[in-house]
C-alpha cells in the first residue's frame, strides 16, 4: 500500500516528467498550434507541481525529485525519434504517450493507497485529468 506521502511525490515526479518532455519537444521546429498547445499544458504541469510542492511543505514532507539522469536521456530519446518525417505528428504522438502512461501510473497509485487526505487526493485527480486533456488537445496534431 502507498500512503500519502508516496502518492504525493508520485505526482510530483509525474509533473516532473511532463514538463521534461514538453520542454525537449520545444527545442525543436514546431507548428504554431501545436507549440502554443504544448506551452499552454506546461504552464498546467508547473501549476500542479507548485501545489504539490506546498502540501508537502505544509505537512512537513521533503519530496524526491525526478532523477536528474531522465532530463538527459528524455532530450537524447527525443532527438533521435523525431529526426525524420513529420515533426509534428511524431511530437504530438509522443505527447500523447508520455500522458497515457502518466494516467495509467496515476491510477495504479491511487489503487494502492489507503485514502485518507482529500486534498492529496484531489491533486492526484487533477493531473489525471489534466493529462486526459492534453491527450484530447494533441490528437488533432497527428
Amino acid at each position: 500500500m502507498k500512503d500519502n506521502k508516496d502518492l504525493l511525490g508520485s505526482v510530483l515526479k509525474t509533473t516532473q516528467m511532463g514538463q521534461i518532455g514538453i520542454r525537449s519537444v520545444l527545442n525543436l521546429s514546431l507548428d504554431s498550434a501545436l507549440r502554443s498547445e504544448l506551452q499552454g499544458q506546461l504552464k498546467e504541469f508547473d501549476s500542479i507541481e507548485r501545489e504539490v510542492i506546498g502540501l508537502a511543505r505544509n505537512r512537513g514532507w521533503q519530496l524526491s525529485d525526478l532523477d536528474p539522469a531522465i532530463k538527459g536521456m528524455t532530450n537524447l530519446m527525443t532527438r533521435s525519434r523525431l529526426s525524420f518525417g513529420n515533426t509534428n505528428s511524431k511530437a504530438a504522438a509522443m505527447m500523447i504517450q508520455g500522458n497515457t502512461r502518466g494516467i495509467i501510473k496515476g491510477y495504479k497509485n491511487l489503487n494502492k493507497l489507503t485514502p485518507s487526505d482529500q486534498r492529496i487526493l484531489d491533486v492526484a485527480h487533477r493531473l489525471i485529468d489534466c493529462e486526459h486533456v492534453n491527450i484530447q488537445q494533441l490528437q488533432g496534431f497527428l
